[in-house]
């Protein structure tokens, strides 16, 4: 068993209440967690229920597990509350999880700092030991409350499956029936964790159902589009056709006539029309006629940027990271190849485009939508309306996928949300909505970038190594910025790239940061959805050149961590490799990135159809997490993001020309069809290692372990700018 000293701050907070027992516990918190902690126990002492807690078990047994991570698609509900019925023995069928409030002080993201939220794959990897201490302190209280009531021996007595028992005495009870006095006890000095070898639930196959699947099945899951309140208003905005254009004038008066129709007004982000209903101001929005004031806009169409940032490749920009001497690597090599790598503007396209409701007065307001980083939404909503963020009661919605879209460092969405509230007043609540085409061509992109590669070869070994990377910051100006952005460098837009799995004598990582009108965001496994690939088909042009196999050439290159080795050997193993040649057409490529922690290395089965694009027919994935909670969900993402990254790597691109998009909806930017999926066979290689994410790291493999087959396929070089079935221009 695990022994673990209280949680800070050292007394802990258990919250009195009639609705039974609610635990809240802390690691490493910031300050103010422990103010936000006395006040809710003052609350709960005067009978009021205070939501600021992780667990609350109910008198009829229930347990709730308030989860501070947005529930998109990826697992939390299920990921979290799992940890948390492991340390309670709880029965899976008595587990509940909802939102938690938006509550920095009591629910940051511990990797995050003082700021709640989701993002790089840290859902389960921040929480682990925080709701395996909270769920030992519940089990410990209420085995105390049991153990008095009784009066015997707390050591005697057992719990399994939400059932606690004293076997002497033949008495039994279930959570419920000690909510209250357990709620009444005070917190205990220490608390017991599970040794990993008792678990039940954490890592087993097979143990949970995922928790959110029964209510989006059967409809009474509720999303942001759901709301309809008394009263509300549906809002859409016209937003400029060109980034950085403004509203000159506007006509609504063909607007205004559409029934339904109730306002137009100007905002600073276009002009919104409001309605009773989404339809008619959709069809109201299409009756504007405005005049955009292009001075300030970007202007410049993909080609002309790209062409700028390749230009910018052909010097070195400031150094992310070196060793070595490169002159002396590349003048003493034998053959010294070069590579250029180009990767468009992708948008997000999550299946539910943004939308939030807002109702507000002078006194607060409450938000609620799919906020993926609350502390940040809450903040942009009080500024706009003149409130402190304290006087924001954000509540947190499930939401149909974000792919990083959620994730804005800007709360540009909030802000629009909070802005069409404010131009139309309090009286009436607003549901702002963004269709299919604003979401394609709203911007907050994953940035357009460039890599220059050079490598040298001597003696069949590589001796030397150089990256010089050009793209776009989305870090600079943010909260994050102090953070992630030092000494000139964005570590977004190097990640992957300045500190390779390989070892290489002499080597360089350098950037140039170029400053472009288009609004850029994170995506689906920020900065390795392009230095995964980059890294990755280089490798293989090197290994290839030097006559070595894909698989052993780089387990000889590996450098001192030995989870490389160990993964791309498990995808080896259940693809059975012999080489790249596969029969019948087809080939085979290899490919291993680490991102937030994660390995994961793929192998691509791919042909060429007879339409010329390629078809990718299996893949086969190795994934090493450490600890694994939930090996369904593990499998899930897995897959999820192979499918994602191979639509992308394939077919996705937001094309500029003259500064407007040229992609509006799915027609346009096409993504992964059904029949287009290959198969997938995914190995979790077992580990003891504290968890990390798998949220994105299925997907930066996917697009250079395919570019590699292809490459083997037909002898040619891999693509070397995606996607790499591109519509003419």
């Amino acid at each position: 068993m695990e022994t673990t000293k209280p949680l800070q701050p050292s007394r802990r907070t258990v919250l009195k209440g009639a609705a039974g027992l609610v635990i809240g516990a802390y690691v490493a918190p910031f300050a103010g967690n422990a103010l936000a902690a006395t006040k809710a126990k003052a609350k709960a002492a005067q009978g009021v229920f205070a939501p600021n807690a992780f667990i609350r078990v109910a008198p009829d047994s229930t347990v709730t597990v308030l989860i501070k991570h947005i529930e998109f698609g990826q697992g939390p509900f299920t990921g979290l509350a799992t940890i948390v019925a492991e340390e309670m023995d709880a029965d899976w069928s008595q587990m509940r999880a909802e939102h938690a409030p938006a509550d920095a002080k009591l629910y940051n993201n511990l990797a995050f700092g003082p700021v709640q939220g989701t993002g790089g794959s840290t859902a389960v990897a921040n929480s682990f030991d925080q709701l395996r201490q909270a769920g030992a302190t519940a089990r410990a209280l209420l085995v105390q409350a049991a153990a008095e009531r009784w009066k015997v021996p707390a050591k005697e007595i057992t719990v399994e499956r939400g059932v606690l028992r004293h076997a002497a005495s033949g008495k039994q009870g279930r959570f419920g029936d000690f909510a209250v006095a357990a709620s009444r006890l005070p917190a205990p000095a220490e608390v017991k964790l599970k040794d990993p070898s008792e678990f039940r639930l954490i890592g087993r196959e097979g143990a949970v159902r995922k928790l959110d699947v029964p209510a989006k099945t059967n409809g009474t899951a509720q999303f942001t589009i759901d709301i309809h309140e008394p009263k509300m208003l549906t809002v859409v905005v016209a937003h400029a056709p060109l980034f950085g254009a403004k509203v000159a004038s506007f006509d609504a008066i063909e607007a205004l006539a559409v029934k339904g129709v109730v306002e137009v007004k100007q905002v600073p982000t276009g002009v919104a029309v409001y309605a009773e209903s989404t339809w008619p101001a959709i069809k109201g929005r299409e009756k504007l006629r405005i005049t955009w004031d292009e001075s300030g806009a970007e202007k410049r169409g993909s080609e002309q940027i790209l062409a700028e940032y390749r230009a910018a490749a052909r010097s070195p920009g400031a150094v992310a990271d070196a060793h070595g001497n490169l002159d002396t690597g590349f003048a003493s090599a034998d053959k010294v190849i070069e590579a250029e790598y180009a990767f468009p503007y992708l948008a997000h396209s999550p299946m539910e485009p943004l939308d939030g409701f807002l109702r507000f007065n002078d006194q607060g307001a409450t938000a609620r939508f799919g906020s993926q980083i609350q502390t940040l939404d809450q903040g942009a909503i009080a500024g706009v309306l003149g409130l402190k963020p304290e006087q924001v009661a954000l509540e947190t919605m499930l939401a149909g996928g974000s792919f990083g879209r959620r994730g804005e460092m800007a709360s540009d969405f909030a802000t629009e949300l909070a802005q069409v509230a404010k131009a139309i007043g309090p009286a009436r609540p607003v549901k702002l909505m963004w269709t299919r085409d604003d979401d394609v061509q709203g911007g907050r992109y994953r940035p357009l970038f460039v890599h220059r590669m050079r490598g040298g070869l001597r003696g069949g070994k590589v001796v030397a190594w150089s990256d010089t990377i050009v793209g776009q910051s989305f870090i600079q100006g943010t909260v994050f910025e102090p953070m992630l952005f030092k000494n000139g460098i964005d570590a977004t837009m190097v990640e992957g790239a300045n500190e390779i799995p390989y070892k290489i004598e002499n080597f360089r990582c350098d950037l140039h940061i170029q400053k472009v009108g288009v609004p850029t965001l994170s995506w689906r496994s920020v900065g390795s959805t392009h230095t995964g690939y980059a890294v990755e088909c280089f490798v293989d042009e090197l290994l290839q050149a030097a006559g070595q196999d894909p698989v052993e050439g780089r387990i000889a290159l590996f450098g001192d961590d030995p989870r490389f080795k160990t993964t791309l050997r498990a995808v080896a193993d259940i693809a059975k490799w012999s080489g790249p040649a596969a029969g019948s057409g087809r080939s085979r490529g290899v490919s291993i990135v680490k991102s937030f922690g994660t390995y994961v290395a793929h192998i691509a089965e791919v042909s060429m159809g007879e339409n010329g694009e390629p078809r990718v027919h299996k893949v086969w994935c190795a994934v090493d997490c450490g600890r694994v909670v939930n090996p369904d969900i593990v499998r899930a993402q897995m897959e999820g993001g192979i499918g994602f990254g191979l639509g992308h790597i394939l077919y996705g691109e937001i094309r500029l020309e003259g500064g407007r998009r040229v992609q509006r909806n799915f027609d346009t930017y096409r993504s992964l069809r059904i029949h287009e999926m290959p198969a997938i066979e995914v190995k979790i290689v077992e580990s003891t290692e504290k968890p990390t994410g798998v949220g994105e790291p299925g997907v930066p493999p996917i697009g250079p372990a395919v570019a590699n087959a292809l490459a083997r396929l037909t002898g040619g070089e891999r693509p070397r700018q995606l996607p790499m079935v591109r519509e003419a221009a």
